[in-house]
């Protein structure tokens, strides 16, 4: 297979930044491309390598191209668009796309793949803005074994676990299961910590004890603080989290799949937005319950 030394990295937001960041300080050549022309030219002006006008151009020339954007049309448009990274893409070289889509974008993606030639892995990441910074983000990726071999090395650069869960599209259904398990936890957490202020409990001293139990968790151990604080600006948007969950209840129907808790935790955080809070993260379910008070 082609080795890899010039990657086209396309979308460069609070997780594409740093991730490509890792890359070019590896030493890799690297070619970019974000809808905002300013921020590509600001990530040049930090690690190098060059900007261009469309994901085409970034593609054109580079060995592997990955793409890390907002939700399936997002992809469709930087990858088999008009301008789309495919187009400038050539037999041989490989589409790696980290955005959080559906199971059947993967599929189309890999038959749009696999007529020109190229490789393809669906790979959604996990451990937010941070894990993006430090390098240190869980990926599920989904493809064959020999490529996800191939291009394990360069996907390394800023994972701390690496794993191809199945064939095409397998990433993407476990990145919904980790969305799933992360909706229950946070509104669990955010209704521990209510029923704890309501009680008159100190709620940190609360979570010191918990969190060395069977009830501690990441969302626990990382986001209790900002949360009793009323700090809401850490990482993933309650705006995503809302598309990510639509990806869950619509792929649930498809598999007959129950989700109760899913589905009222996704009207929690609609609420959450109707009270101004899109843009907060996550964990922002402690501030609706605070609300209703």
């Amino acid at each position: 297979m082609r080795t890899v030394s010039t990657v086209a990295f396309i979308g460069l937001g609070v997780m594409g930044g740093p991730m490509a960041g890792h890359l070019a300080r590896q030493g890799l050549t690297l070619r970019v491309y974000n809808r905002t022309r300013a921020k590509a030219d600001a990530w040049v002006n930090e690690y190098g390598g060059s900007a261009h006008a469309s994901p085409k151009d970034a593609a054109a020339g580079a060995d592997l191209v990955l793409s890390c954007v907002g939700n399936d049309n997002d992809v469709r448009d930087v990858i088999t668009g008009e301008h789309g990274a495919l187009s400038g893409m050539s037999q041989g070289t490989f589409l790696v796309d980290h955005t959080t889509a559906s199971a059947d974008l993967a599929q189309e993606l890999a038959g749009a793949c696999k007529l020109h030639g190229i490789g393809f892995l669906d790979a959604p990441v996990s451990g937010g803005q941070q894990g993006a910074i430090n390098g240190a983000l869980t990926i599920m990726c989904g493809g064959n074994d020999a490529l996800f071999a191939h291009l394990e090395p360069v996907l390394n650069h800023y994972a701390k676990a690496l794993t191809l869960m199945g064939p095409v599209g397998s990433g993407q259904l476990t990145k919904m299961v980790n969305q799933i398990c992360v909706a229950g936890l946070v509104q669990s957490l955010s209704e521990g910590l209510h029923f704890a202020e309501q009680a008159g409990l100190d709620a940190h001293r609360v979570i010191d004890v918990l969190s060395k139990g069977a009830a501690g968790s990441w969302q626990m151990e990382n986001r209790h603080q900002t949360m009793l604080a009323g700090d809401y600006d850490h990482g993933f948007a309650v705006d995503w989290m809302r598309k990510d969950l639509d990806i869950c209840l619509s792929q649930a129907r498809q598999l007959n799949a129950a989700l109760p808790v899913t589905a009222l935790v996704d009207q929690f955080y609609a609420e959450v937005q109707r009270q101004g809070g899109g843009r907060f993260d996550t964990s922002a379910l402690l501030k609706r319950l605070q609300s209703t008070e």
